[in-house]
C-alpha cells in the first residue's frame, strides 16, 4: 500500500495491515505493527509510528517503535525517540533524540493498551444504528 503524492495531507491516525510507503504529510500516528513503514524522501510525519521495520528517508517528529529495526537514511531528518532493538543511522542522516532499546517490550505493551482504549472509547461514542423500516 502507498500513500503517494507530495500534496497528500492526512490529519489523524493511519492503521495499516500491509507494508506501506508514505509520501506527503501526516499529522497523526501510524500503526502498522507487523509490517514495514517507509517514509519517503519528501514526506513529513508528525506523530508516533509503530511498525516491524521503519525506514525514514524524509522527516519524522515523534516516537518510533519497531519490533524489528529503525533505519534513518542519509537524507532523513528525525527528532524524537527510537524504541527498537536495532537502529541504523546512515552517514548524512540527522537524528536528535534518544534511542531506548531496553524499553521495547514495555513501550509496546503501553502502546497496545492505549490503542485499545482509544478504540473502545470511539466505539462507545459512535451512535448506534437504528434499523430503517
Amino acid at each position: 500500500m502507498s500513500l503517494h503524492g507530495r500534496t497528500l495531507a492526512i490529519r489523524g491516525s493511519v492503521d495499516c495491515v500491509e507494508d506501506v510507503l508514505i509520501e506527503g504529510r501526516i499529522d497523526g500516528h501510524i500503526w502498522n505493527e507487523n509490517h514495514a513503514v517507509t517514509i519517503g524522501l519528501d514526506a513529513v510525519v508528525k506523530g508516533d509510528i509503530v511498525a516491524r521495520i521503519i525506514t525514514v528517508c524524509g522527516q519524522v517528529e515523534g516516537t518510533m517503535m519497531a519490533t524489528g529495526r529503525v533505519d534513518i537514511m542519509s537524507e532523513a531528518r528525525v527528532t524524537g525517540r527510537v524504541v527498537a532493538q536495532r537502529f541504523m543511522l546512515a552517514d548524512g542522516g540527522l537524528f536528535s533524540g534518544r534511542v531506548e532499546p531496553q524499553n521495547l517490550d514495555t513501550a509496546m505493551t503501553v502502546a497496545r493498551r492505549r490503542r485499545a482504549e482509544k478504540t473502545d472509547a470511539a466505539t462507545a461514542q459512535a451512535p448506534s444504528a437504528t434499523p430503517v423500516r
